[in-house]
């Protein structure tokens, strides 16, 4: 160590920086410490470093206000046109529902009027069939008519109500439970959409419709074809016995032609329900043609003791004419006429003892021969299955029966054809 205190590296001596200003007589001067200097070189630097940044920015401030702007209307013409996009897809989604909203609104449309139309025709198919039902039961060995009832549809539910809201209700005469066609449809696919479920509901809708009307249809067609064979058979059975037919109740003809013409539902069944009509018609005129002849039997479970034609005088011995059937009876028995008519004769009459004649129209008329009593005039207007009166054994007779006639235009007709024939009819009267 010096006596001043100065330091000493290696045999140098380290002086401190001083500066000396002098301006005139006057002297100053200040020493400089080493952490002062770096200081200041360091704010200098600061100084010049910023002065270069702000003059580059400066310079270039037009190059980078340009840049961020053409960045910014990037951006704002990206953000514009996905805006734009979603906007046209917005616009697609709801023109498709629209358009669904409409094309919903047309099926449903469509739907009620079909709706409309069966139950339009089920108030006129009602009393038709009730009428089919009592003139013309099913015919031996036809088939059985597919859907045993008349039907029609009912639509339930809104077409704005969300999800498959609609639904068909099948109803028959006397019939009032309804069914579901959601229920009968297939189950849905699970990646199904709400349209895609709509269109499989009215699909099954549209096929459950034309499955009623094809029933309708086909019940119609079925009841026709009954009166008409219904009206065959009693046709030809009174031909057979060579009994008058008023009319010409065949359907089937030979000698037909024209144009084809397609029809529509609406004038198919139209078509249908006159034919239906028609065939009604003819039977209910044939049938009550028919039940206006003899075709009954007088004393249905009693045995036949004499039948019609020549046989043995059961007095006299000798071959002689019959003009009538026997029927076994008790004295006291009801006799019942044969057919509705109007009675011409009750009283004695010679050999019949107390008889009764009902004329039926058409020059038929029927004699009940040997009664006990009579209960009815002359005059009086009888129904078939009426009660004339009693039987026994009046007049020439060896024992209590009932003595029947059949007669055309007063010729005496042998009464078993007539008996026959109301067999043969019986079904259908």
């Amino acid at each position: 160590m010096n006596a001043n205190g100065q330091s000493a590296v290696f045999g140098r001596r380290r002086e401190p920086h001083t500066v000396i200003i002098a301006r005139g007589n006057e002297i100053r001067h200040f020493t400089i410490r080493p952490w002062l200097a770096a200081f200041l070189g360091s704010a200098l630097a600061a100084i010049v470093i910023g002065y270069l940044l702000a003059t580059s920015y400066l310079v270039l401030r037009d190059d980078l206000i340009g840049a961020t702007t053409s960045r910014q209307a990037r951006m704002q013409q990206a953000y514009e046109d996905r805006i734009s996009a979603l906007r046209a897809q917005v616009d697609r989604i709801t023109s498709r529902q629209l358009l669904d909203q409409k094309l919903m609104e047309t099926k449903v449309s469509e739907l009620l009027e079909r709706q409309s139309q069966l139950s339009q025709r089920h108030g006129r198919l009602g009393p038709l069939l009730e009428r089919a039902e009592n003139e013309a039961p099913s015919a031996p060995g036809a088939p059985a008519p597919a859907g045993a009832a008349d039907k029609r549809a009912e639509l339930i539910g809104t077409p704005n109500q969300p999800g498959p809201a609609y639904a068909v209700a099948s109803l028959g005469i006397g019939d009032t439970r309804p069914f579901s066609l959601w229920s009968t449809r297939s189950d849905p696919l699970p990646n199904d959409s709400a349209a895609d479920r709509a269109d499989k509901l009215f699909v099954s809708i549209n096929q459950s419709l034309k499955s009623i009307e094809n029933e309708q249809l086909t019940r119609i067609t079925t009841l026709a074809d009954n009166a008409y064979k219904s009206a065959d058979a009693i046709t030809q059975a009174l031909e057979a016995a060579g009994l008058p037919v008023d009319g010409d109740f065949g359907k089937n003809n030979s000698d037909v032609g024209g144009p084809l013409i397609p029809l529509d539902s609406s004038m198919i069944f139209d078509s249908k329900v006159k034919e239906l009509d028609e065939a009604l018609d003819a039977l209910d005129h044939l049938k009550k043609e028919a039940r206006r002849l003899p075709l009954a039997n007088p004393a249905p479970g009693h045995s036949v003791t004499s039948p019609f034609g020549v046989r043995t005088d059961p007095i006299l011995g000798s071959a002689a004419l019959h003009s009538g059937m026997d029927f076994r009876a008790p004295i006291g028995m009801a006799a019942k006429v044969t057919a509705p008519g109007v009675v011409t004769k009750a009283g004695w009459n010679g050999g019949y003892g107390r008889m009764v004649e009902v004329d039926h129209g058409n020059g038929f008329a029927t004699r009940y021969g040997h009664l006990s009593e009579i209960d009815v005039t002359v005059g009086e207007k009888l129904d078939a299955g009426a009660v004339i009166g009693k039987t026994g054994s009046s007049g020439r007779s060896t024992g209590p029966h009932l003595h029947y006639e059949v007669r055309h235009n007063g010729e005496a007709i042998d009464p078993l054809r007539f008996l026959t024939i109301g067999k043969k009819v019986e079904q259908y009267l």
